[in-house]
C-alpha cells in the first residue's frame, strides 16, 4: 500500500536543522485520493450574547445570587431593592447592588421543546462545538460512584442517558465526572454526546466503595455468633472494626467533597451562573455515637460552600436511592430477634438513611440549590434542576471592616440570610455564607510548574498561547492501535529573542499527558524545547505557526483524553488544549472507522497532483486507491496554505478539501472473499445536515489488507458557503454484517474562513 502524502506528519514551516528538537514520523494511515463532491451553503444561526459576571467577595463588595419563589413554587422576578433585607451574621446590611439576571432567553425557551423522536438506527448527527459566547448553561454532573449501591448505579446510568438524549439543548456545556477517577477523569466540558456517552459507560459499581449492594444492607439472623454484628446496642462503639468502618465512611465522604471542590475551582473560570449536580447515595455529616467525628466532614462542607459562593456555582444534590421502604424486606432474616431488638434494628436503619440525606440537604441548602430526594424518577429530578436555572437576583452590599479583619475575620464563617419584606409567603434559596477572606487572598502566587499543572488539569483551555489540538486514532497490523496528535502552536504568542547573525530564539516548556477512562495516565511527555530560526523561515513561522507531534500507543480500547499545556518561558504565558478520542475494540471484528484527516488544496493543486475532479453524484466518484501526488521534499513538511493543513483545518470556500480514513473489520463474502460496503459523505452545521451525498459502492481495487481498507475522497467547498464551523461526517454501511453492526460513522470538525 502506497504512503499517501495526506497522512504525512505536517510541520507548517520548513524548519532548518536545530530549529525544533522534536522528530516527526509518518503515521500508519494511508488514504487514497478520490473524486470530489461539491457542497453549498445554508443560513448561519445567530449567536447568544455573553452572560454578565456574578458573585464577588472583596473588601468593598460582597455580592451573592438568590432565587425567590412564592408559596406555589413559582419564581418571583419583580422584587425591588426596598423589598429585600440581607443580613450578615444577623446584622442588616445596606444593599448597594441589585439586579435580576435572566439566563434563558425567549428563543432558548422556545428551543427547549422536547425534540421529535428519531430513528435509533440512523447515524447520529455530529454535535456542535460551542464557543464561550455560545454557552447558555454550564452543567457538571458529578456521579459519586464510590458511594453508589449496585442498584442505584443502574438507575443513575439510565437517567444520565435520558438526560443526554432528551434534555440537553443547544448551548449546553456538560461534563459527567466520576468521583472514582483521578484528575484525568475531570473530562473536558463538551457538547459532544459521544464523549458524554463514553463517560456514562464508565459509571460502575465499586465493591470496595462505601455503597452496599442495595440501598441498605439486609439484616442477618441474630444467633449467638453474630449478635454484635446486628445490633448497635450490642456493639462495642470503640471496637477497631467499627472505628475502621467509620473512618472509611468519613474518608470516602470527604473524598467526594474533594472531587466537588475540584470541579468548582474549574468552573470558576467561566462567566455567569454555573451548576453542579451531585448524584449520590448520601453523605453523613453527624455520627450518633461520636459527634467529634462529624468535624471532618462538616469542615469540608463549609470549605466547599465558600468555594461555590466565590465561583458562582450552585450545587444541586440528588439521592440516587429514590423512594425507599425502610421497614422489613424479603432480604431480612429476623430469626432470633426479640421485638425490642428488631425495633432497634429498624430504628437504626431509618436513622442511618435520614442521616445520609442530611449531608445532601445541607450542601444544597448552603449553596442555593435544590435537594432532590425520595423520587424514583431520576430523569424528572434532573429536569427540575435544569428548570431552576432560568434566572436569579444579584444582591451586593459593602461589608464592615471587621468582616475581613486579619485577626478575627479570616477563620470565621460569616452567615448570610435574606428576608423578603413584601407581604406574602416566600421561599429564598441562596448561599448561606463565606469565610472572611477576599477573592484576591485566596489566589496566592504560583510557581511556573504549578501554573502549568493547573492549566493541564483544568476542564477549560488556557489561551495565553493559542493552541489547536487534533488527535487521530489509527490501527496498524503490526503496531496495533495508536493515537497520533498534532498540536498547532501560534508562534506569534511565543517570545523570540534576537541573537547574532539574524537568528531568533524562543524557549518553551510543554507537558502532554494521555489519560485513560479511569483517569490514570497511560503516557506523558514533559520537555523543554528551543526554537532557533532566521530569515524567511522566521517570517514563515510567525505567519503560519508550527506543529508539535505526539504519538501514543494504545494497548486497550476505550475512551482516551490527551491534555497539553505549553508555557512560554520568557513571558510565562500559558496555553492548554485537550482532545477526546474513543478507540474501538478492533479485535471484536465489528465494523469501525479510524479518525478522519483532512487538508485543503486549490483546484489547480488538486488537478495537478491528483486524479481529475468529478462532479457531485458522478458514478466515477467512487474512491480510488491510486495516488499521483508527489511526495513532499522533506518528511514532516507540507507546502501550501498552513491554515488549510490537517492540524488547523481553516479553509476558504472554493477550496478542495481532501480527506482520508481507514475502514476496519468489513465482513467478507464467502463466495467472492470481498466486502460489500457503501460510503456516504455528509456536511453538518449547527447540528443540521446541510449536504448529504449519495451512497457510493466501495472499490477494493489494489487493497492489500481487507481488514484495514484505505479510503478517502475529496470535496469542493462551494463558494457560497458562509464562514463558520462545520463537520465532515463519513458513514460506512456493511451489507454483510448483522443489523446492529452494519453501520459505522466518524466525523471531524473544520472551519470556513473569509
Amino acid at each position: 500500500m502506497k504512503t499517501h502524502p495526506l497522512f504525512a506528519v505536517i510541520l507548517i514551516a520548513q524548519l532548518t536543522v536545530g530549529v525544533l528538537a522534536q522528530q516527526t514520523r509518518r503515521p500508519p494511515l494511508e488514504p487514497p485520493p478520490s473524486a470530489r463532491q461539491t457542497m453549498q451553503p445554508q443560513k448561519q444561526q445567530p449567536q447568544k450574547p455573553e452572560e454578565e459576571d456574578v458573585v464577588r467577595i472583596t473588601t468593598n463588595l460582597v455580592q451573592v445570587d438568590a432565587v425567590v419563589t412564592d408559596k406555589s413554587g413559582k419564581v418571583v422576578t419583580d422584587l425591588k431593592p426596598e423589598e429585600i433585607q440581607i443580613s450578615e451574621d444577623g446584622k442588616p446590611q445596606k444593599i448597594t447592588n441589585f439586579s435580576y439576571v435572566v439566563t434563558e432567553t425567549p428563543a432558548a425557551t422556545n428551543n427547549a421543546a422536547k425534540p421529535p423522536p428519531t430513528d435509533k438506527n440512523a447515524p447520529p448527527v455530529p454535535s456542535v462545538r460551542l464557543k464561550l459566547e455560545d454557552v447558555r448553561r454550564t452543567i457538571a454532573v458529578v456521579v459519586d460512584d464510590l458511594g453508589l449501591s449496585f442498584e442505584s448505579t443502574y438507575y443513575v446510568r439510565r437517567a444520565l442517558k435520558q438526560f443526554v438524549d432528551e434534555q440537553m439543548r443547544t448551548g449546553d456545556l456538560v461534563a459527567i465526572i466520576r468521583t472514582s477517577g483521578g484528575m484525568g477523569a475531570l473530562q473536558q466540558f463538551t457538547s459532544d454526546k459521544r464523549q458524554l456517552y463514553a463517560a456514562i459507560e464508565r459509571v460502575k459499581w465499586y465493591a470496595n466503595g462505601r455503597g452496599n449492594v442495595g440501598a441498605f444492607a439486609p439484616l442477618a439472623g441474630n444467633d449467638q455468633s453474630n449478635v454484635a454484628g446486628n445490633s448497635r446496642d450490642n456493639q462495642d462503639s470503640g471496637s477497631p472494626a467499627e472505628d475502621l468502618d467509620q473512618f472509611r465512611e468519613d474518608v470516602f465522604a470527604v473524598g467526594t467533597l474533594g472531587a466537588l471542590s475540584y470541579v468548582v475551582r474549574g468552573l470558576r473560570e467561566l462567566p455567569g451562573r454555573k451548576s453542579v449536580l451531585l448524584v449520590s447515595d448520601g453523605i453523613k455529616i453527624f455520627n450518633r455515637d461520636d459527634p467529634t467525628r462529624s468535624n471532618r466532614v462538616l469542615e469540608a462542607l463549609r470549605r466547599l460552600t465558600d468555594q461555590a459562593n466565590r465561583a458562582s456555582v450552585v450545587v444541586y444534590t440528588m439521592d440516587a436511592r429514590g423512594l425507599q421502604v425502610l421497614g422489613l424486606t424479603a432480604a431480612d432474616d429476623t430469626s432470633g430477634f426479640n421485638p425490642q431488638q428488631l425495633e432497634q434494628q429498624m430504628s437504626n436503619r431509618r436513622a442511618d438513611f435520614f442521616e445520609s440525606q442530611n449531608g445532601l440537604n445541607y450542601l444544597a441548602q448552603q449553596t442555593g440549590g435544590l435537594a432532590i430526594r425520595n423520587s424514583n424518577d431520576l430523569a424528572a429530578g434532573i429536569k427540575r434542576v435544569l428548570d431552576d436555572q432560568k434566572g436569579y437576583y444579584l444582591i451586593g452590599y459593602r461589608p464592615d471592616e471587621s468582616t475581613f479583619d486579619q485577626r478575627t475575620g479570616r477563620r470565621k464563617f460569616h452567615h448570610l440570610s435574606l428576608k423578603i419584606t413584601r407581604p406574602g409567603k416566600f421561599n429564598v434559596r441562596m448561599r448561606n455564607g463565606f469565610f472572611g477572606v477576599t477573592d484576591e487572598e485566596l489566589t496566592p502566587p504560583q510557581t511556573p510548574a504549578q501554573k502549568m499543572i493547573g492549566a493541564l488539569v483544568s476542564p477549560f483551555g488556557s489561551s495565553g498561547v493559542h493552541l489547536q489540538l487534533t488527535s487521530l486514532f489509527g490501527n496498524d497490523a503490526k503496531a496495533g492501535s495508536i493515537m497520533r496528535s498534532m498540536l498547532h502552536i501560534d508562534a506569534r504568542d511565543l517570545t523570540f529573542g534576537d541573537e547574532p547573525d539574524g537568528w531568533h530564539k524562543s524557549v518553551f516548556d510543554i507537558i502532554a499527558v494521555t489519560f485513560g477512562d479511569n483517569g490514570v495516565p497511560v503516557d506523558q511527555v514533559n520537555r523543554t524545547h528551543t526554537v532557533r530560526v532566521r530569515g524567511e523561515t522566521y517570517k514563515r513561522v510567525l505567519r503560519d505557526g508550527f506543529v508539535y507531534v505526539v504519538t501514543v500507543p494504545l494497548k486497550k480500547p476505550g475512551a482516551y483524553q490527551l491534555r497539553v499545556a505549553l508555557r512560554d518561558t520568557d513571558s510565562e504565558r500559558i496555553g492548554s488544549a485537550s482532545q477526546f478520542v474513543d478507540v474501538p475494540d478492533i479485535k471484536k471484528n465489528r465494523l469501525a472507522l479510524s479518525s478522519i484527516i483532512v487538508r485543503g488544496l486549490t483546484a489547480a493543486e488538486f488537478a495537478r497532483n491528483k486524479a481529475p475532479m468529478k462532479s457531485p453524484g458522478d458514478n466515477a466518484s467512487a474512491p480510488s486507491t491510486q495516488s499521483n501526488a508527489a511526495t513532499p521534499q522533506s518528511e514532516g513538511v507540507e507546502e501550501g496554505d498552513a491554515q488549510a493543513s490537517a492540524a488547523v483545518r481553516h479553509f476558504h470556500s472554493g477550496l478542495v478539501m481532501e480527506y482520508g480514513y481507514m475502514i476496519f473489520n468489513a465482513q467478507l463474502s464467502k463466495a467472492t472473499n470481498q466486502p460489500q460496503l457503501t460510503t456516504q459523505v455528509r456536511l453538518v452545521r449547527d447540528g443540521k445536515v446541510i449536504f448529504s451525498g449519495k451512497e457510493i459502492p466501495f472499490d477494493t481495487t489494489n487493497q492489500t489488507d481487507l481488514k484495514r481498507l484505505a479510503a478517502g475522497g475529496a470535496i469542493q467547498l462551494g463558494t457560497g458557503l458562509g464562514p463558520g464551523e462545520y463537520a465532515l461526517q463519513i458513514i460506512v454501511n456493511d451489507a454483510l454484517a448483522n443489523e446492529k453492526r452494519r453501520t459505522a460513522t466518524q466525523w471531524i470538525d473544520f472551519e470556513i474562513v473569509k
